[in-house]
């Protein structure tokens, strides 16, 4: 089985912070033009330490994110590659669930925009 720990699969982005039992803390930052291999994400929370725009992918399936700095957004669980495609770094913090707590069925890609959190 292949790791797909994006702190593993992508080193020069994903740092981990601290984690325990239940959650544990990336901090996530790029360049505009850098991209992601492909790796994985458990139920999460991201906030937004800077606004970016990124395009996710998956199988044949690809989004744009586009988020302001000060954003709170929850992330389903999910498998994706992405790229920086603005003009902007990226700089985020996840907050990765170590139990589940959405459906399946629930998956979407990127964040999901009826969760977006004005945090300010």
């Amino acid at each position: 089985m292949v790791n797909e720990d994006p702190a593993v699969t992508n080193p020069d982005h994903y740092t981990v912070l601290w984690e325990n039992d239940l959650v544990r803390v990336l901090e996530y930052s790029d360049q505009p033009g850098d991209a992601t291999s492909f790796h994985a994400h458990p139920d999460s929370v991201m906030v937004t330490l800077s606004g970016f725009q990124r395009r996710l992918f998956v199988s044949d399936n690809e989004t744009i994110v586009d988020l302001p700095a000060g954003k709170a957004v929850w992330l389903s669980a999910q498998r994706h590659a992405g790229e920086n495609i603005g003009t902007t770094p990226t700089h985020t913090i996840l907050i990765e669930l170590k139990h589940s707590v959405a459906s399946p069925d629930d998956q979407i890609l990127g964040p999901v925009s009826s969760h977006i959190i004005n945090s300010t």
